[in-house]
């Protein structure tokens, strides 16, 4: 299934990939035969590190080659097979070992080409022929280049003129055949292939790996292989490579080419950190703002909004007849060495994946009482809230292992956040004494998610929950209030001193805060006498509701509760003053209204 989506992909995108068994490969040299191929040149490319500008990248031939005795691509490749240069020891010292190697590489690359000249009409593999019938090759340098700055693992690409010659029609498809004949295996078998289900000639191993670096790791980087059987014991029947995987030369390249396509593209790719990537795309390769929001990391409100509408909008009768076909397509891949490990596959319609991502949204999203909107945050934020605060901003890379994957499977399958995250939450928020918007929607999140209903949360203020852990940390945020009202320069807030005690347990905390309250609401009755009263009024509601058989201490998921109702009541206290605030300043501008009539309709005092 995951090969023959990677199919459809490419045959939807074939204008935009190489040609078969093609890679993109920087060209280190030039080596340029003339248009008569009298002469060689060697023509410098090669640019240091802060030239990446300057760098030539093209499509080149390139299939997997390993062993001793490596053939050689077609016209572009190292130094050692297309110059024939010895690779150097670790001491600089090139010894008779390495140049009889280098002299068999560059025979057989001269063996190649002359195969393919030889059956090209074109003028520039005429030039060729003339060119590498000649024997090993010889060429001149520009001027100020010594021959020691051309290196054996130099990549060298060969023009007639101005012409690259592996970009000829007749290059591609003798390098298509010689890839076919090299990765058919030693018996050329054929037979039904699962991807096309059409009966072809069948590959014994794929022949391009994932490129090295494409897959992060926290080991070794490498190239990595998609389908890899060496030992029988790997094998079902003990069948080695792809015998029990029979997939023709076609569907193979292609497939692997797509997949090479998607880890290169930032637009379909999610690159982990630590370990992993994630690639996405959609049967039909519509744009679609549901998805490009949530990849994008940028959760706008109002697209947000509209996407909650238009899940929880019901269908009309006649929305039948524009069903969407489209479909989405995820694929997380990690690496092990050499081989790849697909983690996770999702194959599901589009508007389920909306539906999924809606979900996301709702079940995260933070009511802002002073700006009076939902916020809503993007999932690596999330993440790394469950790291350190080093006082501005959080710690670079300090983000749980492997947490920002797991979250994100659990938005694109609408499931439960991996469990360690609400311990590893909790133990930051009590080390930091900082709860904000990401950590809040984190927690959100994760009691929304939980499989008891009475963990779920409304998303403002719940005057009605009875859940004694949400009414203690409501109460805890009217006794801050209090606390603030009544001693604005205070350098130690009550949040700095109690809040970690009082979240974990409130019943040995709380009833005495609630005492010390008394003294601050005292000087407020004196100071701010209208402020004292709503305070101790909202106090005393909260106060009266909470049960006295609380547990000693609160466990992980109440502890949960605590935090919410605490950070819903101070949103409702921001929301109060913002009304408050907008009905002053209301008032204000209805009074200057009314005073200008009245000072155009006043007598004017004649001067005389």
């Amino acid at each position: 299934m995951l090969l023959q989506r990677l199919t459809e992909y490419g045959e939807r995108i074939a204008g935009k990939l190489p040609a078969e068994f093609y890679r993109e490969k920087q060209i280190h040299w030039v080596l340029d035969i003339g248009e008569d191929g009298q002469q060689g040149r060697l023509l410098r490319r090669k640019v240091s590190g802060r030239q990446r500008d300057q760098v030539v990248s093209k499509p080149v031939p390139y299939v997997q080659r390993s062993g001793t005795k490596v053939p050689p691509y077609l016209l572009v490749d190292t130094a050692e097979f297309a110059l024939g240069i010895a690779k150097a020891d670790k001491d600089g010292e090139v010894t008779d070992k390495a140049k009889d190697e280098a002299e068999r590489r560059h025979e057989a690359y001269r063996e190649l080409v002359l195969r393919w000249a030889g059956t090209s009409d074109e003028p520039s593999a005429a030039a060729a022929q003339r060119f590498f019938s000649a024997g090993p090759v010889t060429f001149s340098l520009p001027e100020g280049v010594d021959a020691k700055q051309v290196e054996a693992k130099d990549t060298v690409a060969v023009m007639a003129g101005t012409r690259w010659l592996h970009d000829l029609d007749s290059a591609q498809r003798l390098w298509a055949q010689e890839v076919r004949a090299r990765k058919g295996g030693a018996e050329e078998r054929s037979g039904l292939c699962l991807v096309c289900g059409e009966h072809r000639a069948l590959l014994a191993t794929i022949p391009e790996p994932v490129k090295k670096g494409a897959v992060p790791t926290t080991g070794g980087s490498n190239e990595g292989q998609l389908i890899s059987i060496n030992a029988p014991a790997q094998g079902r029947g003990g069948a080695t490579q792809l015998v029990n995987t029979p997939v023709c030369h076609q569907c193979g390249g292609r497939s692997m080419a797509v997949l090479n396509h998607l880890l290169a593209s930032d637009r379909h790719r999610r690159r982990f950190r630590d370990d992993g990537v994630l690639l996405w795309w959609t049967r039909h390769g519509q744009d679609d703002s549901a998805l490009a929001m949530f990849f994008d990391d940028q959760p706008d409100p109002a697209e947000v909004e509209r996407l909650l509408d238009s899940v929880h909008t019901r269908p009309a009768p006649t929305a039948g007849g524009g069903l969407d076909t489209d479909a989405f397509y995820a694929l997380s891949l990690g690496l092990n060495n050499a081989r790849l490990v697909v983690r996770d596959w999702i194959d599901i319609p589009l508007p389920a994946a909306r539906r999924n991502l809606a979900a996301w949204y709702e079940d995260h999203g933070v009511w802002d009482g002073w700006e009076g909107r939902t916020r809503y945050v993007p999932l690596w934020q999330m993440a790394l809230s469950c790291g350190r605060w080093l006082g501005e901003r959080y710690a670079p890379k300090s983000a749980p292992h492997g947490l920002e994957p797991e979250l994100l499977r659990s938005a694109l399958h609408q499931i439960r956040p991996p469990a360690r995250a609400l311990p590893l939450l909790l133990q930051r928020v009590h080390a930091d004494r900082r709860i904000d918007l990401p950590r809040l929607a984190l927690l959100r999140l994760l009691l929304n998610r939980s499989h008891n209903p009475q963990d779920h949360l409304m998303p403002q203020l719940d005057k009605d929950s009875t859940d004694p852990a949400y009414r203690w940390g409501r109460l805890f945020a009217v006794l801050e209030a209090v606390q603030y009202e009544a001693l604005p320069d205070i350098n130690t807030t009550l949040r700095d001193k109690f809040f970690s005690a009082a979240s974990t347990a409130p019943a040995s905390t709380m009833p005495r805060l609630y005492r010390d309250a008394r003294a601050h609401l005292k000087r407020l009755r004196r100071d701010k006498p209208a402020a004292a009263h709503a305070l101790e009024a909202r106090l005393d509601e909260i106060y009266e509701k909470v049960c006295d058989d609380l547990p000693g201490h609160l466990d992980d998921v109440q502890q949960g509760r605590f935090i919410i109702g605490y950070s819903h009541q101070r949103a409702e206290d921001r929301a109060r003053r913002r009304a408050a605030k907008e009905a002053k300043e209301k008032a204000q501008r209805e009074a200057k209204t009314a005073d200008v009539p009245a000072q155009a309709d006043a007598p004017q005092l004649s001067a005389s």
